[in-house]
Parts: structure tokens; sequence; C-alpha cells
């Protein structure tokens, strides 16, 4: 049985065909998956600033060009020689997380590096967040009970660790052998190669044109990273991102240009594409330290909105539906069209935390993200088959032009949103 296509309402004005133009452009091949640090991201960024530049939107203030450039680390092992006991480690069964360039250990230096010995239990909580940020050199020798959770951890270094500020002096060692009974004698030689990076969102405003709210910020953001390339399913290896998150990002661009036409925001409007979502949310966490958050009156995150929702056509959901009255307004703005917000359907995935939103919620603003995905059963999410040709694309366009008349109460200064209380965020797993 075919799908139910969504209704466009009446009064859009987001047209379909930006909305299809923008998404085939961000998630085509030569894109090459949009990966943070490779080509294809910086190529996105080219393309996002373009259509800035096209719809001829503000700058950030302190910006002279659209793209909000920032420093990254990239760490990278380039040898790592470990022995425990007189025995050698095998290469794979040895990891190194550190920003020194040579590392020469001995467990007769002093001071010596710590050594924790970690046996068959379950992981102590929290363990790989001392292990990737060091604050003592540490050499953790992992029971073999322990395999998954290892290989886990390699997976996240394998291709190199990023860093949103200059790695410390302090380095950590970790080996997955048999646990000694003993006293630990050590040597370890390791070489690191350290790279600054240059990342970079891209930006663009229109100012309030009511002197007395043009302070206040209202932000439409989504993040136009995605995974790059992924090993090869018949023939194809570039994880496109078409829903995740090109149809976010798409969404920017079409509100930029929907407000840009209309001409009567009161408060200040701010379009953000953000980097480094998928490898830590890089991008919004510097954003957020460029600006005041007491100045942000709302943020629409927009994440993933290529497909129908769980509730059907002309529905989308709003993570932390209860954590302000964000969602409330928004759905007192739809009245009279077939379109509804509705609060998360999914609270066990924690989707609050885990997308763009999350920082400056986390400072008190009332930062949601806006979705369709049904992310429990999404087969094609972080998948090389998450293409356009699998979106849904007048569902999409009428989740965007939901989002701009929903929006309405809110720039126009007619309606706040009450503030997130900071006390309630919690740290992003």
């Amino acid at each position: 049985m075919a799908q139910k296509k969504a209704a466009i309402p009446v009064s859009s004005a987001v047209p379909a065909a930006t909305v299809e133009r923008v998404v085939r452009a961000l998630a085509a091949d030569d894109m090459q998956g949009r990966a943070t640090t490779q080509p294809g991201g910086g190529k996105a960024a080219r393309f996002l600033a373009e259509e800035f530049r096209r719809l001829e939107l503000a700058q950030l203030p302190g910006l002279t060009t659209y793209e909000q450039t920032f420093p990254a680390y990239e760490t990278r092992t380039a040898a790592l020689y470990v022995t425990i006991n007189g025995v050698s480690i095998p290469k794979d069964k040895a990891l190194l997380i550190s920003g020194e360039p040579k590392l020469n250990w001995t467990d007769a230096d002093d001071p010596a590096a710590r050594v924790m010995v970690i046996g068959a239990p379950a992981l102590p909580a929290q363990l790989f967040r001392q292990l990737l940020e060091p604050k003592e050199n540490l050499l953790v020798i992992l029971d073999p009970a322990h395999a998954a959770d290892f290989e886990r951890l390699a997976k996240r270094l394998r291709s190199g660790t990023l860093h949103a500020e200059k790695p410390g002096s302090f380095s950590c060692v970790v080996v997955l052998t048999e646990t000694p009974n003993a006293a630990v004698k050590f040597r370890v030689a390791a070489n690191t190669i350290v790279r600054t990076l240059e990342l970079r969102n891209v930006v663009g405003v229109l100012p309030g044109q009511d002197k007395t709210r043009a302070e206040e910020m209202v932000v439409f953001s989504a993040h136009y990273d995605h995974l790059g390339f992924l090993p090869t399913v018949a023939g194809d290896s570039i994880a496109n991102g078409a829903d995740d998150d090109a149809s976010g990002t798409t969404a920017v661009v079409a509100l930029a240009e929907y407000f840009k036409k209309k001409n009567d925001n009161a408060r200040t409007l701010v379009f953000v594409a953000f980097t480094g979502e998928e490898i830590g949310g890089y991008g919004s966490q510097y954003f957020s330290r460029q600006i005041d958050p007491q100045r942000v009156t709302a943020m629409f995150n927009i994440e993933m909105i290529g497909k129908q929702a769980k509730s059907g056509p002309n529905t989308a959901f709003i993570t932390g539906f209860d954590k302000s009255d964000f969602g409330k307004l928004l759905q007192q703005n739809l009245t009279g069209t077939p379109f509804r917000f509705e609060p998360d359907p999914y609270p066990a995935q924690n989707l609050f935390y885990r997308s763009d939103n999350a920082t400056l919620a986390r400072l008190g603003v009332p930062a949601h993200s806006i979705s369709t995905d049904q992310i429990p059963t999404d087969k094609l999410y972080h998948s090389v088959n998450d293409e356009v040709e699998s979106l849904d694309l007048p569902n999409m366009t009428a989740v965007i032009n939901a989002i701009a008349r929903s929006a309405a109460g809110i720039i126009s200064g007619a309606q706040t949103p009450t503030r997130i209380a900071p006390e309630t965020a919690v740290k992003r797993p």
C-alpha cells in the first residue's frame, strides 16, 4: 500500500523547487558525504555560504564572511610499542591517546605513569571519558573480557581523534591483555602526529526591524556535516546524508529565503549550518561561545525531516517538549491547519541532548530540535543508502512551511518561550 503523501498547506510560501534544489545539491555524490575534516565538508560550506550570499543576508557581527572558522586539533597515532612484564603487546591490542609528539615511558620514571589494572567485572562509570581526556599519564590494562569495549574505543581512535582545544600534556595507553597479579613492569615508545585543522560553521543574519526587539535573537539551525565514506555496499561507499542532515540544512536555507522575502521580523534571525555534529558537536559548541545566550529567545534546530513521522503526514515532533512552552506556542500558531507538533515519541533515545540544540539548552535557552525521523526503525540512518530518493519531499516541504508559520509569534515578539532551567541539563553521552 502506497504511503499517503502530505498535503502542503494552502498558505505555503516556501517553494518546493528551492527545497528540492538545495537538498539534491547537499546530498549529491560530489559532496562526498560532507565529512567535517574532508574536502566534501568544505565544498558544502562554500555552497551554503553562496546561498546566504544569494539571499543577501547580513554577516554575524564580528565576521567578514558567512564562514565562522575556528580551530580543532587532530591527533593520530604514528607508532606505538608496548611491553608489559617483558612481553610485547600486539599492535592491535594497544591504543594511544596523546597530544605529545613523542613518548618514552618506563616503570622506572620519576614520576612514572599511573598503572590502572581493570579486571573482568564491569567497567567503572565514565572510564572512557577519563581515558579520552587524561588528567595524568595513564597505562590502562584491560582484561580480555572487555574486548568489545576495547574495540569500540579502537574504532573511535582509528581515523584520528579531534579535540576542541589543544591537547594537554598528559597521555593514556590502553592495552588488552591478561591482567597481571604482580607489580607491572612496562615500556612504552610512541609517536603522535598533531595537526591543527580549520573547521567552519556557515552563518547568515536578518537584523531585527523593531529597535526594542532587535537585540533578541531567534536561531534556525541544522548540521551540514555527515560521515563521508563508509565501507562499500553494492558498489556505493558515499554516506550522502540526505535525511541526516541535508534535510534540516535545506530547511535553514529555505526559511532564510522565506523570512527574507517576508521582511517583517521584529527580532534578529540567525541562520546557522553547523559543522562537526557527527563527531562531537564542535560547531554548535563554538557558536554558543561567540554569542550571549541571554540574548537568544529561541532556537529551532532542525534534525532529519525527510521522512514521515510516526504519527503520519503533517506531523513532526519536538525534543524536550516538556522543558519549556516552546512547542505549545508553535502549535498555537498552527490553529486551523492540518499540521501538528507533538512531543518526542522516543524518550529512551535521549534525542534532546543528542543534537546541536543541546549546548544552548544547557545554558538556559529554549533550544529544541524538530524532527520526523522514526529513529528506532530507520534502517537508512548512518548508511550509504541515505539518499535523496528515499526522502518524501512533499512532506519535507510541508514541515518547513509549518516551522515558518509556527515561528511567527516568536519572530514578531508577540511570543517568548519560557527558559530552560540550566540545572536540568545533563552531559551528552
